[in-house]
């Protein structure tokens, strides 16, 4: 922040090969200059009064030299330079040396150098005027010969001038990289423009001045004009650039001054850094008016544009001089501060930023609350540019908004928009652009035969129609005789089908042993004690055993109403399980179904449709992650549309199979604003002959929060077409009474963060049996999701639940599995219990 002090100091590290190079360009100086030097004492005498006038102006005219405003690496624009190359040219290296070294001295003072700065500017300079007087030695012997400048005179100082230019810049650029560390090329590229153009016009000056000295010593004088011109008209484009980086109404740094500072700024924090310094930690911090917008709205622009000058003071006055205070526009501030040990130091300085926002701002006795959001993104933990830092601490500052906190630190689990993300929501799109997979999901109905209810019939490769059970939906052929290459594989599929079992107890194929468990559908079991599809209650449903009681679903993150995507994710298990296998299934979006039993008959009379989404690259994308992908951009559309499709067609082929199955689905946030999810449901619906009721949409207490009055108009529209409406997570909104009474709901699924722990937890049993209680009352279907095992099942049916979707009874699994699943399914009826009560259920 402070110039002359950045400009005079030298990094630790690089302190040896800098001031070598220092040195040994003032040895150099020397030796080139000595000799005429020696030798100016005695020809002073002979030297005219047109001498004397460019001597003397060259020092009064670097005793304020023109300092560019971000020319950091390059030194100051001396005018001497005109006067110090005329004298060369006419009177000889001697003389022209030791007017720029008075010069440089003289400027060295006013712009407070340290000695070592004004030795090297001394010294480039004079080995500058040596390179230049050797090659106008090259040229004539007289540049201007007859008091006239000849041809051949010309091209001679015009090549002692880009000679002045190429070793005065290239000492400079070199001294710069060796004193920064910067790369040559662009350390030589940043200010070449500026220093052509500044340093070139003076060094063509110069011949003019010869001129007119051999003309009449009094017309030197008069190049003080067009100096004073050019010096005008730098200092006029060096103001502009300065306003253009200060915000018009503060007065503070802008946006492009703050990009210019950390960039500085990181560059100097990198040095430290690598030095093992304590104090290499750099600080963005985004500060954000909570309440701005109200005063805005309430008293106008121009109190609000006071507020904001308040604002900008305030801050100026709470932090130190080495922090910088920026307004980005609006109600949006920026600081930034260096030399911090670690995040402590910056949340130290937001505190301070805080406290100077705490106390209401009174304009014309009204007092103003305003108050803040920070956002903290430190270098280089959390980015090593501008742009990183920027975005992160944006992030931060959002962060801290939804957490209704006052500061808050980056953290990569809050950021939703990471090139990694970003990358996978481009993979989403061409997916879903690509269309389904499925060649079965794609047929129209048109040309199928129909069966059931009226949807198409499922046929072969050769046009005819397929018996039930005789082939795989898809047209694949089952044959499950047949033995999978994979011995693990193949045991497990033995283990879970009774007609491998079978065919194993007769040899024709391999066979648990009894004393073994048995890994079905990823999760350990004890053996079976009898056939499956023929179980007891004691064995669970389907004849697979309960899980341990009090084991618990993976943790999961919330669905937030992403249509298809529930918690449960694929590959996850009981507490100590192994993963589960997944065993050929191809790259892209796949619906897995899980079933809804029927808890007091053990029927299945439902499903609830999730989507999987299998990505080439990183396989199984965690649906949590999916969410936040995709619910805040374009892609939910197409999302949502293809989820609809798949499982509308999935509806219409279990029809022309003769089930009945009613499925369930998600929905967004988005697609209840819009609207447009009940024309298509409705059409979908139409063209498969689908009755209304087979399909039931699941909204979260969260997406009625959002916009009360457009979702019940959506909902209301999904009423009068018959598709049946549950809300999914009851218990963990808001306002769940309110929207029992408002919304026309068929049925509540209590959230399984209370059915996982009612068996261990007295507290969650008491939530749990109110629920089913209330959601009685008002005549709703109640539906417990996350039952894992046989206490919680039976619990369930003593309290009165209508129906149960967990691991007890089956994971999520494909159409195809769920087909096969359904075939060895025989239901079972909790038995020897007490208590529940009895009422029709859907």
């Amino acid at each position: 922040m402070e110039a002359a002090d950045l400009r005079n100091a030298v990094p630790p590290a690089r302190v040896g090969p800098f001031f070598g190079f220092v040195g040994a360009t003032v040895v150099l100086a020397v030796g080139l200059t000595a000799g005429p030097l020696v030798a100016l004492p005695a020809d002073l005498a002979t030297l005219p009064g047109a001498f004397w006038i460019m001597a003397a102006l060259a020092v009064v005219c670097d005793a304020r030299p023109f300092v560019p405003p971000g020319q950091r690496h390059t030194s100051a624009v001396f005018p001497s330079i005109c006067f110090t190359f005329a004298i060369l040219v006419a009177w000889g290296p001697g003389a022209a040396v030791a007017v720029q070294t008075a010069a440089v001295v003289v400027s060295g003072w006013r712009l407070r150098h340290v000695a070592w700065r004004t030795a090297f500017n001394a010294a480039q300079y004079a080995c500058a005027l040596a390179a230049a007087d050797e090659v106008i030695r090259l040229g004539p012997d007289a540049a201007f010969a007859d008091d006239r400048l000849h041809w051949t005179g010309a091209v001679a100082l015009a090549g002692a001038a880009v000679a002045w230019f190429v070793v005065s810049y290239g000492l400079v650029s070199t001294a710069v990289r060796l004193r920064f560390g910067d790369p040559w090329w662009p350390t030589v590229r940043r200010g070449l423009g500026f220093e052509l153009l500044a340093t070139g016009s003076l060094l063509l000056l110069a011949p003019v001045l010869v001129a007119a000295a051999r003309a009449s010593a009094a017309l030197i004088p008069l190049v003080l004009v067009p100096l004073y011109a050019v010096y005008r008209m730098a200092r006029l484009s060096a103001d502009q650039e300065h306003l253009a980086a200060l915000d018009p109404l503060t007065g503070l740094p802008n946006r492009k001054a703050l990009l210019t500072e950390v960039a500085e700024q990181i560059r100097r924090h990198a040095e430290r850094g690598a030095q093992g310094m304590p104090d290499a930690h750099l600080a963005l911090l985004l500060i954000d008016l909570d309440r701005f917008r109200g005063v805005n709205d309430a008293l106008g622009h121009a109190v609000g544009d006071r507020l904001l000058v308040a604002v900008s003071d305030r801050l100026t006055s709470a932090l130190g001089s080495r922090d910088m205070v920026a307004r980005l526009g609006g109600d949006e501030f920026a600081v930034v501060t260096g030399g911090l040990a670690g995040v402590d130091d910056a949340r130290r300085v937001a505190d301070r930023v805080v406290r100077a926002l705490a106390e209401p701002v009174p304009l014309d006795g009204l007092p103003l609350d305003v108050g803040g959001s920070i956002g903290i993104a430190l270098f280089p933990e959390h980015g090593e540019d501008f742009a990183t830092l920027m975005r992160h601490a944006d992030v931060a500052m959002y962060d801290a908004k939804h957490r209704n906190d006052t500061v808050a630190v980056y953290a990569a689990e809050s950021d939703h928009n990471s090139a990694e993300r970003l990358g996978l929501l481009a993979d989403l799109r061409r997916v879903l652009e690509s269309g389904p997979t499925d060649p079965a999901a794609s047929t129209a109905p048109e040309a199928a035969a129909r069966g059931g209810d009226g949807a198409a019939l499922p046929t072969g490769d050769d046009g005819t129609h397929v018996r039930q059970g005789s082939r795989r939906w898809g047209g694949r052929r089952r044959d499950r005789a047949t033995a999978h290459p994979d011995e693990l594989i193949n045991q497990i599929i033995t283990g879970a089908d009774p007609v491998r079992r079978r065919a194993g107890r007769t040899g024709d194929g391999p066979a648990p042993r009894p004393s073994e468990p048995v890994r079905s559908g990823g999760e350990w079991a004890p053996p079976p004690s009898g056939p499956v599809g023929n179980a007891t209650a004691e064995d669970g449903p389907a004849g697979t055993r309960p899980l341990p009681a009090g084991s618990s679903a993976a943790t999961t993150a919330p669905s937030a109403g992403l249509p298809g995507v529930a918690a449960e994710l694929v590959g996850a298990g009981p507490a100590g399980a192994e993963p589960r296998v997944e065993v050929d299934e191809p790259a892209g979006i796949t619906m897995y179904y899980q079933p809804q039993v029927r808890i007091a008959t053990g029927e299945v009379v439902g499903v609830e449709a999730l989507l999987r989404w299998r990505h080439p690259v990183r396989g199984m994308v965690d649906p949590g992650e999916l969410i936040r992908v995709a619910e805040q951009s374009a892609v939910m559309r197409l999302l949502t549309r293809r989820v609809v499709d798949d499982v509308v067609g999935q509806l219409a082929r279990w029809s022309a199979a003769g089930s009945t199955l009613r499925a369930a689905l998600n929905v967004s946030v988005r697609d209840l604003h819009t609207g447009e999810i009940a024309d298509q449901i409705g059409d979908l619906l139409a063209r498969y002959a689908i009755r209304p009721d087979r399909l039931q949409l699941e909204i979260t207490e969260g997406a009625l929060m959002a916009d009360p009055r457009r979702v019940l108009d959506t909902v209301s529209r999904l009423h009068r077409i018959g598709v049946a409406i549950a809300l999914d997570d009851f218990g963990t909104g808001y306002s769940s009474l309110q929207h029992l009474r408002r919304l026309p709901l068929s049925e509540v699924k209590v959230d399984r963060s209370f059915v996982l722990g009612m068996a261990d937890d007295p507290d969650d049993a008491a939530i749990v049996r109110s629920m089913i209680e209330l959601a009685g009352a008002l005549n709703l279907r109640v539906v417990a999701e996350g039952v894992e095992d046989e206490r919680t099942w039976r619990l369930l049916h003593a309290a009165g639940c209508d129906l149960a979707q967990g691991w007890f009874f089956a994971r999520p699994m494909p159409a195809d599995k769920l087909t096969a699943w359904l075939a060895r399914y025989r239901p079972v009826r909790p038995a020897g219990v007490a208590g529940g009560r009895s009422r029709p259920t859907g």
